[in-house]
């Protein structure tokens, strides 16, 4: 025996998509689901033990699988550039799916407003500023990305914040953007460029409700911590 698995083995191993059929997509497995997706796994396993292995090294977390990029997957036996795409459009569309669920919320506090940017923001390498708009009813009315910056820092233009919360008519206003390193704690041009952002919108008749700097599991809010 050389270890490797006949065919009959295989095919008993990787039916995921007949467990779909029978019991529905919620009685799989992460690992099953994403087999799906490739089709089949190399000559050795089978396509469900393959994304058992790789879920493995992504800590079994699907968040930390949608920062893998294709040199990720590359180092598994089997996982081509085109496999590894249609696995990263999978978790993008879970991403978008999230999003669209609360793309006419009411932001009541800092909680929907990091549930609305978290799947958006959590898994980049660089920083990205984001203004969320809102009517007087505190209904979302668009999100709109500033600018993309490096891995410390990014840079926004208030007369380009401003110039957006006029164009939608938006009556409120708030800032977001991302730390990569996971430190929630803003900087001296993080609290610098909300204090200009907070006069500039006021002489318009604008406010700006809150700032939010999210990281993957943490956010910190300039409301909540009574800076706005």
């Amino acid at each position: 025996m050389d270890g490797k698995l006949t065919l009959k083995q295989l095919a008993e191993a990787d039916r995921p998509r007949e467990k779909m059929m029978q019991k529905g997509a919620e009685a799989l497995s992460d690992a099953e689901l994403l087999a799906i997706l490739i089709g089949s796994g190399n000559t050795e396993e089978s396509a469900v033990t393959l994304m058992q292995r790789i879920l493995s090294a992504a800590g079994n977390d699907l968040n930390q699988l949608g920062k893998w990029e294709i040199r990720d997957f590359a180092a598994f036996k089997g996982m081509g550039p085109a496999k590894s795409l249609t696995i990263m459009a999978a978790l993008e569309l879970g991403k978008r799916r999230k999003w669209q669920r609360n793309e006419r919320a009411v932001i009541r506090s800092s909680v929907d407003i990091y549930d609305i940017f978290h799947p958006l923001l959590c898994d980049l390498p660089t920083e990205e500023f984001w203004v969320l708009l809102l009517n007087q009813a505190s209904k979302v009315i668009d999100k709109i990305r500033i600018s993309r910056g490096g891995i410390d820092q990014t840079s926004a233009d208030v007369r380009t914040i401003l110039r957006e919360a006029l164009l939608a008519r938006a009556t409120q206003l708030v800032l977001i953007h991302n730390h990569p390193s996971g430190n929630t704690r803003p900087s001296m041009d993080d609290r610098r460029l909300t204090e200009m952002v907070q006069q500039a919108a006021r002489t318009m008749n604008i406010r700006l409700t809150d700032h939010l700097i999210v990281t993957d599991g943490s956010y910190y809010s300039f409301h909540d911590e009574g800076v706005i």
